[in-house]
C-alpha cells in the first residue's frame, strides 16, 4: 500500500493507533459454501481472489476486530442445528488460527487482542430464526460465544417483521419484546440491522441497552428498505445506539438499487434465482450493474452523522463473497476509507470513535445493564402458538 497519497498516508497511521472494528462480516457461510464448513480446508492464510476475505487482506486492512456473522437462512429445514454449526465455525476459525484471532467475549477483550498482536473475533448469529420460538437457545448460544444477535434476516419470522418482507404484526409481538429483554439481561447486543422500520421502534420502546444497525446505511439517500428511515434515525442519539455503515451497493447507491429493482421482490432477489444470469441478462437491458464507491458511502456517513451526531456511527462492512463496489472490493481496502474521511476533513477524535470508540461504548453499556440485572432469573418463553410438541409431564 503506498504512503504517497496524504491522505491515505494518515489513514494508515490512524489505524495503527485506533482498533477498526467491522460489525458485520460473513466468513463462516463463505466457508460453509466453499468448503463445507471447514475451516482448515478453506485455507485462510491464503488470498482468495473468488470473494473478499482472508488473514492477508484483513491484516493489509488494519482490521483490529472482526465480527463473523453465523448467518442462517430463515428457510433452511433445520434453522436450530444451522445456528450451532455456524457458530461452530466461527469457534475454528479462533481455534485453528491461534496467532491471528483472539476470542473477544467482553469489550475489553478488543483492546488485549491489539496489545497482543492479533485480531479480535467477536461471533454474532445474524436471523433468530434458530429459536424455534424458545427463548432457552439464546443462553446456549450466550455460552458458546456469541455477543450480537440479529433478530431477522430478510423474511419475516412468528415474532418479528422483517425489513423484506411482507409484515404480519405491526413490528414485534410479546415474544419478540421478551427476546428483546432476555438479551438485555445475558449481555447479548441487540441488532436491529433487518428489522422492520415498525420492529426497530418498537425495539426502541423496549430496550433498556443500547443497540446496533450493524450493516445498514440511510434510506433517504438509498431506499433500499434496509437502510435506516430518518424517523428511526432520530432516535439513536437517545437510545445510545450505533447504526454501522455498510458497503452493500444496493445500500449505498440509488442507482444501483434501481439497477436491481426489477430483479427483487421487497429488496431481495426471490429464492431460486440464478443471480449470475439475472444480473449478466440486465447487463444486456441496462448496461453494467453501478455498485457504488467510497464516495457515495461516505455521503452517507455524514448524513446519518447529522441526524445523529458523531457518537453514533460505525463501521459494519457485510463482507459475503459477493459484488461489493470496486473502491470497496475486499477486506484490504478499508484503508481507502477512512482516507476519504480524512480528505473531507474529519478530526482523528472524529474517526476514533467511527473505527470502534462508538461500537466498543455501545458494548460496555450492554455489559453494565446486564450486570445490574445479574440476580434475574432467566426468561422461559415460548412462541404462545407453539405448544403442540412441549413436552408432555411424566406419568
Amino acid at each position: 500500500m503506498s504512503r504517497q497519497d496524504p491522505a491515505l498516508a494518515k489513514a494508515l497511521d490512524l489505524l495503527d493507533r485506533f482498533i477498526l472494528f467491522d460489525g458485520h462480516n460473513d466468513l463462516p457461510f463463505t466457508i460453509r459454501r466453499a468448503a463445507d464448513g471447514d475451516v482448515a480446508a478453506y485455507g485462510l492464510d491464503r488470498v482468495h481472489q473468488e470473494s473478499d476475505t482472508d488473514i492477508p487482506r484483513l491484516r493489509e486492512g488494519r482490521v483490529g476486530a472482526q465480527v463473523f456473522a453465523a448467518f442462517v437462512p430463515t428457510s433452511v429445514p433445520d434453522p436450530g442445528r444451522f445456528t450451532l454449526e455456524q457458530i461452530a465455525i466461527g469457534l475454528d476459525i479462533e481455534t485453528l488460527h491461534p496467532d491471528v484471532f483472539r476470542p473477544a467475549r467482553r469489550a475489553a477483550d478488543i483492546a488485549a487482542a491489539r496489545r497482543a498482536g492479533r485480531i479480535a473475533s467477536v461471533i454474532s448469529v445474524e436471523s433468530a430464526v434458530g429459536l424455534g420460538g424458545s427463548l432457552s437457545p439464546l443462553r446456549v448460544w450466550y455460552a458458546a460465544g456469541v455477543r450480537i444477535l440479529t433478530l431477522c434476516h430478510n423474511e419475516t419470522l412468528d415474532w418479528i417483521d422483517s425489513a423484506t418482507d411482507a409484515a404480519r404484526h405491526g413490528g414485534i409481538t410479546a415474544f419478540g419484546r421478551t427476546v428483546v429483554a432476555e438479551c438485555n439481561r445475558l449481555g447479548m447486543i441487540v441488532d436491529l440491522a433487518h428489522a422492520s422500520p415498525a420492529a426497530q421502534h418498537a425495539v426502541l420502546d423496549v430496550t433498556t441497552a443500547p443497540v446496533l444497525w450493524s450493516h445498514s446505511n440511510a434510506a433517504t439517500l438509498c431506499p433500499h428498505p434496509r437502510n435506516v428511515t430518518d424517523d428511526v434515525l432520530d432516535r439513536v442519539k437517545a437510545n445510545g445506539g450505533v447504526v454501522m455503515a455498510t458497503f452493500v451497493p444496493n445500500f449505498i447507491s440509488r442507482k444501483s438499487h434501481e439497477w436491481m429493482s426489477p430483479l427483487q421482490v421487497h429488496g431481495k432477489t426471490p429464492p431460486g434465482t440464478d443471480i449470475d444470469a439475472a444480473v449478466a441478462r440486465r447487463s444486456g437491458e441496462a448496461g453494467p450493474w453501478p455498485r457504488g464507491s467510497i464516495g457515495e458511502l461516505c455521503d452517507h456517513i455524514q448524513y446519518i452523522v447529522g441526524r445523529t451526531g458523531l457518537a453514533h456511527l460505525g463501521i459494519g462492512s457485510d463482507f459475503y463473497g459477493g459484488p461489493n463496489p470496486p473502491d470497496l472490493a475486499d477486506a484490504s481496502r478499508f484503508p481507502h476509507l477512512i482516507a476519504e474521511l480524512v480528505r473531507r476533513g474529519w478530526s482523528d477524535a472524529a474517526l476514533k470513535g467511527l473505527l470502534s470508540g462508538n461500537a466498543l461504548r455501545v458494548w460496555r453499556k450492554v455489559e453494565a445493564e446486564a450486570k445490574a440485572r445479574r440476580t434475574e432469573a432467566p426468561r422461559i418463553a415460548r412462541v404462545a402458538a407453539e405448544t403442540i410438541g412441549r413436552p408432555r409431564r411424566k406419568t
